[in-house]
């Protein structure tokens, strides 16, 4: 099987890719303004103990208290069992290191853990552990084996180890180098808890790019394409450090090509937003998210096979089994998974069926687990929550049906509409560019005093001004090539200095408190001493205007 891995990096976002045999099947994305906390190590103190929960609340300095349950509690260096008294362990007040292990969502805080982990290249230090473990993707016993062996030999007293699977086929002396470099860390991290007051971090994950590098760029991996020259560099330079055997495996795309479109990636993300995804055969799966579970349903669809009722069906369930390990990968989907096959009259056929979901769930670098077959002929899957679903980088809830369904976030619309400008220019180089698209969108692509669209500007070297439009959807936009900037300035500022409007003051403004502020089109009209009017529709002469907003006075209303 021939495995990629394709990233495209710019100022706004990283996009990390791994194809297999040319198919995507997972996604990775950083984008600029959305902070990872995952791996993060903190000192917080605790702010209450739920017993009824075996729980505790834990101020990291987040914006919500993290989750720390009792199985994640540690007293005097070791575990503790989930029988506990928690209120015995852990009291208001008290200060402890924990360590995120699972991102804080919008209702939410992070969960943490008083177990630390600390990934290297090779190898995984648990301080406070002591146990060896090997990675289970390393399947030959024997290789297993002689790794753990070695592992035990440079175990540090009081700390556990886990061999990764980049691992196999090395010697215990190869292992030297990361397990100095992740003592060392450690090191820094507990000096760091003595000295710093609560909350604080004492140590934050590394970026995208290199937690890829680590993680993912194994001897199995056959290319590593990049599309940023700066990241090019680094990647050859951590890997001089860490495998430079792998060195030429690394390929620099030329941006100019557009590594998103080469390889369809776009293409292929805004299908797994899809409810429905077909098969080769005819048949398709149905794939329901919901907060407390994943719900997969598989049909035969147009799928009539050629020999009998239960070949066709075994046929579109096996089939079925790959697309669903894939997009269960994909879309990063974690929790309950339940799967509803067709039906098989056929026991062995059935286990043919969970076997091929066991093999085809190995690949997957995210524990998942086959729990097998229920009464009722579902299929019970468990997969560990370690990183944000794909759905929720890119949608939000729906404004327009209650949340029943999803949209495109302003966000990620922004952000679509900044490579579809880089493309256009590539392509044409008009002398200005405007830009129509909903006043959600329109705040998020001009930002806090203009200064995203102007990092924009600098990016492609054009003139843009963007126009927020209340009649187009949120997610749809406008791009139109002008001849110049004056003629961008007519068509994109809808008043002029002198024009006398009406307009609502919709807020106060940020920064200057006596003032409000109105919106034309999406245009931000900044009214002098309108704070008092605020929700109130008032006439404004326009004082002053410049390329992101305008400034106005009342007059007599």
């Amino acid at each position: 099987m021939k495995t990629e891995i394709l990233v495209h990096a710019t100022a706004e976002e990283t996009w990390v890719a791994v194809l297999e045999n040319q198919v995507l099947v997972e996604l990775y994305i950083d984008q600029s303004g959305s902070e990872r906390f995952s791996g993060n190590i903190y000192k917080g103190q605790v702010e209450n103990v739920l017993p009824g929960m075996q729980a505790a609340f834990v101020d990291i300095g987040l914006d919500r208290n993290a989750f720390l349950y009792i199985a994640d509690v540690k007293a005097k260096g070791k575990q503790v069992k989930e029988t506990a008294n928690i209120k015995k362990l852990l009291r208001p007040g008290q200060q402890v290191v924990v360590q995120v292990v699972k991102e804080p969502t919008e209702s939410k805080g992070a969960r943490v853990s008083m177990h630390l982990s600390l990934p290297g290249r090779n190898l995984v230090l648990m301080p406070g552990a002591d146990h060896v473990g090997v990675s289970r993707q390393i399947q030959t016993e024997k290789e297993r084996e002689r790794l753990r062996q070695a592992a035990t030999n440079i175990k540090p007293p009081g700390m556990g180890l886990i061999v990764r699977t980049v691992a196999a086929g090395m010697e215990e002396d190869e292992f030297a180098q990361d397990l100095e470099f992740l003592q060392r860390l450690y090191k820094t991290i507990k000096r760091r808890s003595r000295t710093k007051t609560v909350p604080t971090l004492l140590y934050r994950d590394l970026d995208l790019v290199y937690r890829i590098v680590r993680d993912l760029f194994t001897p199995g991996v056959d290319r590593f394409v990049v599309d940023s020259w700066e990241v090019y560099e680094r990647t050859l330079e951590l890997l001089s450090i860490m495998s430079p055997e792998l060195k030429d495996r690394v390929e620099y795309f030329e941006p100019e090509k557009d590594l998103l479109l080469t390889y369809a990636l776009e293409a292929d993300v805004e299908k797994a937003f899809r409810r429905k995804v077909w098969l080769k055969c005819g048949g398709y799966i149905v794939i329901d998210q919901t907060e407390a579970l994943t719900a997969i349903d598989v049909n035969t669809g147009k799928f009539v096979g050629s020999t009998s009722f239960q070949a066709t069906v075994l046929k579109t369930n096996l089939e079925a089994v790959k697309e669903i390990a894939r997009q269960i990968r994909l879309r990063n989907i974690g929790g309950i998974i339940v799967v509803d096959f067709i039906d098989m009259e056929d026991p062995e056929a059935s286990g043919r069926v969970v076997t091929a979901l066991e093999d085809q769930l190995k690949r997957d670098k995210i524990k998942a687990q086959v729990l097998g077959l229920t009464k009722l002929g579902l299929v019970e899957i468990s997969r560990k929550k370690e990183r944000r679903s794909l759905e929720s980088v890119f949608l939000k809830p729906c404004p327009y049906c209650g949340g029943k369904g999803k949209i495109p976030s302003e966000q990620a619309v922004g952000f679509k509409i900044r490579r579809e400008i880089q493309r256009l220019v590539a392509e044409e180089k008009p002398g200005a560019l405007l830009v129509e698209t909903h006043p959600s969108v329109a705040a998020v692509l001009i930002g806090p005093g203009g200064k995203s669209l102007k990092q924009l500007e600098n990016n492609v070297g054009v003139p843009i001004q963007v126009r927020g439009m209340k009649s187009l959807h949120s997610r749809d936009f406008a791009l139109v090539p002008l001849a110049s900037k004056e003629e961008l300035w007519a068509a994109g500022i809808p008043v002029k200095a002198g024009q006398v409007i009406t307009a609502s003051i919709e807020e106060r403004h940020l920064t200057k408190t006596m003032d409000g502020v109105a919106r034309i089109e999406g245009f931000v009209i900044n009214v002098k001493n309108g704070a008092m009017f605020v929700g109130e529709t008032v006439r404004l002469k326009i004082t002053k205007v410049s390329r992101t907003y305008a400034q106005a006075e009342m007059l007599d209303n």
